[in-house]
């Protein structure tokens, strides 16, 4: 449950900084959580959003801003430890196969790094 926290923790301070930025950077008002992590639901939770869509190993984030070619760009938050399982790379090819951008970040500031690159600013 460790490498859950430590996502979970990195994930809040990224959707904090965004909410901050936002107000400069309205872009990232479009930066959403896909609430997939099976792990903090109930099996009745889990079994009712898996009966509306719910899908094992979709990407935790998604930017809703087209740029550079790509429709969107997903965010799958992992632990510094963390890695990618076959559901999430199973996703991650079907996405990037559609023309999504989709990375992996293992920590806040390598987000962070992202999201600016992908919107065209900061050093990324």
């Amino acid at each position: 449950m460790a490498r859950h926290n430590e996502e979970y923790e990195e994930q809040k301070a990224l959707i904090r900084w965004a909410k901050m930025r936002s107000a400069t950077l309205p872009e990232l008002k479009s930066l959403i959580h896909v609430p997939n992590g099976g792990y903090l639901l109930s099996p009745s939770a889990a079994s009712k959003l898996k009966a509306t869509g719910l899908s094992a190993g979709f990407p935790d984030l998604a930017l809703f801003k087209q740029r550079h070619g790509y429709a969107a760009l997903f965010i799958e938050m992992k632990s510094t430890k963390g890695r990618v399982n076959p559901k999430q790379q199973a996703w991650h090819d079907r996405l990037r196969k559609d023309d999504y951008a989709v990375e992996v970040c293992h920590c806040f500031d390598e987000a962070v790094r992202i999201i600016e690159s992908y919107l065209g600013m900061g050093n990324g």
